[in-house]
């Protein structure tokens, strides 16, 4: 049995290979045209791919999955119209497939003419959430580039759903179906396989929990694009409005605590705490986050769990926050620097100089200033959708749109020249 699934892997990459040299020649009208017919297929197919998803609810329950990790996966009406909406956006953005980022003339009279192309097969690893799938594939067809899918056994019958309607779609249009493709057999010993393509997946990139990500980090012989997890704060610093402040807090931990932009820890100035911290606590509480309050600070809310060490590393993906309290600008910075994930970062403040010095010094894909950390993606970017928020530093960092999904291509013209 492991040896047919070893075969059937390889298939599906060799298919996928030879699917991503036919795509990388397409033009953009015929690559538009996919996209178009797919967000047109979503809505064909939209009971179809609901009924899948309850399948994948029914099971996560039984297994007494988590609110959040359940919302993640849940799909209904309004989702999948979105994601199709998001389809038809991603279609009527530039393709920047053959865009010249540098031209240049050297002494010898020759040319060169720096371009980008597609990237080959990308390899999508990525737990629930299968607005990925959709995501993903419609990225990788506008660049030109072949997307081997590898979602995880919670999510396997929306997939599956997913990737039909996608395939019904293509078969309607001059793009392969082969350019989509989908590993069902989600055992690890068989990931691990995946993980080891060299020569027919050019990339991996995982997006999921911090230990999905280090798991393929560990065991890829593929170049890996490391997308992170979500440790993300708020600092609110001494200057900041405490209604703009709270807003932003709120917004930023409860607007959808389970995806990897939602704040886990809100870092306070112990001078703007004293005059507003209760009014933050309460507001806090009447959403419903539970406060694991600074050991600073449990005398004056003795009714709140205090943080510990865990709570400052922790991301919860939950109605929970962390409230570290911090003397100076340079502690706040120090503590986002040791236990932040290299995500999206926000400060709260009315002094420039202040802010100036956290986006200087604060190590992060994303900083914001006055704004929710929310926004870190590829949609709200303008990006029309994106592959993953990237945390390296190598290639791609932050949300990763049409642009990340490219390699680039050196063109030189000559009239005879060779080299003395």
């Amino acid at each position: 049995m492991a040896l047919v699934k070893k075969n059937e892997l390889i298939e599906k990459a060799k298919s996928a290979r030879t699917a991503s040299q036919f795509l990388s020649v397409q033009s953009s009208a015929e690559k538009d045209q996919a996209l178009h017919a797919i967000a047109v297929q979503l809505h064909t197919d939209r009971n179809i791919i609901i009924e899948a998803n309850r399948l994948d609810q029914g099971r996560a329950k039984q297994n007494q999955t988590t609110p959040s990790l359940l919302d993640r996966l849940m799909l209904n009406e309004a989702r999948i119209d979105a994601i199709a909406a998001a389809v038809e956006t991603l279609a009527k953005l530039p393709d920047p497939i053959g865009d010249t980022l540098d031209q240049w003339d050297r002494p010898n009279g020759l040319h060169i003419q720096k371009i980008r192309v597609p990237i080959g097969v990308i390899g999508m690893v990525y737990e629930a959430r299968p607005n990925v799938t959709i995501d993903a594939a419609c990225l990788c067809l506008k660049t030109g580039n072949a997307v081997y899918l590898r979602g995880s056994a919670s999510a396997l019958e929306t997939n599956k759903a997913l990737v039909s309607t996608i395939k019904r779609a293509l078969r309607q249009t001059n793009i392969p179906e082969e350019a989509v493709q989908l590993l069902e057999d989600t055992r690890h010993e068989t990931a691990n396989q995946f993980f080891r393509l060299n020569g027919m997946i050019d990339v991996l990139i995982p997006r999921g929990s911090s230990r999905l990500i280090q798991t393929v980090i560990k065991q890829a012989s593929i170049p890996v694009i490391e997308t992170g997890a979500g440790n993300c704060h708020v600092y609110i610093d001494e200057s900041a409005n405490p209604e703009m402040a709270t807003r932003i807090v709120l917004n930023a931990k409860t607007q959808r605590p389970s995806v990897c932009n939602a704040i886990e820890t809100v870092i306070v100035s112990k001078k703007w705490f004293d005059q507003f911290g209760d009014s933050l606590i309460d507001a806090l509480l009447t959403a419903g986050v539970s406060c694991h309050i600074d050991p600073s600070a449990a005398d004056k809310f003795p009714q709140l769990p205090t943080a510990s060490e865990d709570d400052w590393a922790t991301e919860y993906l939950d109605k929970i926050i962390a409230v570290k309290l911090v003397d100076t600008l340079q502690e706040a910075i120090d503590h986002i620097n040791r236990y932040g994930t290299k995500h999206s970062e926000s400060i709260i403040s009315e002094d420039p100089a202040h802010v100036a010095a956290f986006f200087k010094a604060v190590d992060a894909s994303t900083l914001y200033h006055n704004a929710s950390t929310r926004f870190t993606d590829g949609e709200q970017f303008g990006f029309g959708a994106e592959i993953g928020i990237s945390t390296q530093k190598l290639h791609a960092r932050g949300p990763m749109g049409l642009n990340a999904l490219t390699s680039i291509k050196y063109l030189i013209e000559g009239n005879g020249q060779i080299r003395e």
